[in-house]
């Protein structure tokens, strides 16, 4: 995803902060509500904005490969409900399966029994209630690229955000390095399905993740990797006792504003002091890790028009839970369609401003008049060439 530079005509991408902190407010409003309605307006709202903002790098596709995480995980808990579901509560019985005896000491497990109506709808609803927070962040990995989201955490979480930089550039790579074996060995005549396809995709996968582990660990001897300035023992045990507290208290926080019932009002200034001190810990440890930085990602009025539009959504769900609007986390114990309160629908509607700010013509397409990606992006992204020969 680009967008016009200072000059007009140089494209420059949107920072990758901003398509963070926007999936993730996204992310904690379907954390704060099981109603089925505001989840599948939640999940529709991330991919429109894929759909419409991401470009044309190898990780701007990898939301269908979580698009079908997700039906999988909804799967995965209604046949758990199934299968392994609790028993003996009232609902409209649909099917009975054969009940398996279990010894004494298993008497909190059930095997078969009564499967009801109520039970399988709770189950659905809390696989797709996982599945939108998974849905959230694949719209952020498809929209935001991991190099330059590495380039923008501070120097003493470099070298933890190396591991988390490979960790996220992963899916996107695997997938990248599927696509051009399976089209390779297709253009060949080569079986692509069945087990003898996915034998011939295995071993070049496999040989290109090597491959690309062997590129990253010269690219980092290169650069210097893991090397630090001398520090006073002081500074350095007073750097490191802010960011434990400070995290300490950030999960507390974190708990009391993504907690529905939970006062959020306490959680949330804990969650404020609590940045204050990670981010000074974080100051002081990192004059040991001497970092430059080459072309830093500004932040101007698009990524605060991005950032502020998931956090209002977020605002407004918090308010719809402060207020005791009914709908929320409405109660399946009774087949009835839920209520679908307004404000939250509004607050969700509302994380759409980036298709106005941030929008790609060429989004899904690649064209001659494409924006050509970022140096340092088609720089970290390797070759897969020889994979798919």
């Amino acid at each position: 995803m680009t967008l016009l530079g200072p000059s007009g005509g140089r494209p420059r991408a949107l920072h990758p902060l901003a398509w963070w902190l926007w999936a993730a407010s996204l992310a904690v409003c379907a954390m704060r509500t099981t109603n089925p309605f505001l989840l599948l307006l939640i999940g529709a709202v991330a991919c429109f904005v894929v759909a419409n903002c991401r470009g044309n790098a190898p990780w701007s596709r990898s939301l269908t490969f979580f698009l079908r995480i997700g039906v999988l995980v909804i799967v995965i808990r209604v046949v758990i409900e199934i299968v392994f579901g609790q028993r003996g509560l009232p609902g409209h019985v649909l099917f009975t399966l054969p009940r398996v005896p279990l010894p004494a000491w298993a008497a909190g497990v059930s095997i078969g029994g009564a499967v009801t109506a109520e039970s399988i709808v709770q189950a659905f609803i809390q696989g797709l209630q996982f599945a939108v927070i998974v849905v959230c962040f694949g719209a952020a990995n498809s929209l935001a690229s991991p190099y330059r989201l590495l380039r923008c955490l501070p120097a003493v979480l470099y070298e933890t955000g190396v591991a988390l930089t490979v960790a996220l550039a992963f899916t996107p790579e695997l997938i990248q390095s599927i696509a051009l074996v399976h089209q390779a060995r297709r253009m060949r005549g080569i079986p692509t399905k069945g087990f003898r396809g996915l034998r011939g995709i295995a071993v070049p996968v496999l040989e290109s993740a090597l491959d690309r582990s062997l590129q990253l660990a010269t690219s980092m001897d290169a650069r210097g990797y893991g090397r630090r300035s001398p520090a006073a023992s002081a500074s350095r045990r007073l750097a490191t006792s802010a960011t434990v507290l400070g995290l300490l208290l950030a999960a507390v926080g974190l708990y009391g504003v993504i907690d529905s019932g939970s006062l959020f009002g306490l959680g949330l200034p804990i969650f404020a002091f609590a940045a204050v001190l990670c981010g000074a810990g974080l100051a002081v440890g990192g004059r040991r890790t001497s970092r430059t930085r080459y072309r830093p990602d500004p932040w101007r009025l698009p990524e605060w028009l991005v950032a502020v539009s998931g956090l209002l959504a977020l605002a407004f769900m918090v308010a719809t839970s402060v207020l005791d609007i009914v709908g929320l986390s409405p109660s399946f114990s009774n087949l009835v369609v839920p209520p679908l309160p307004l404000l939250p629908v509004v607050g969700i509607l509302l994380a759409l401003l980036p298709v106005l700010v941030a929008a790609t013509p060429s989004a899904g397409k690649r064209s001659a008049t494409s924006p050509i990606p970022n140096i340092a992006d088609r720089a970290a992204t390797p070759s897969l060439h020889k994979a798919s020969a």
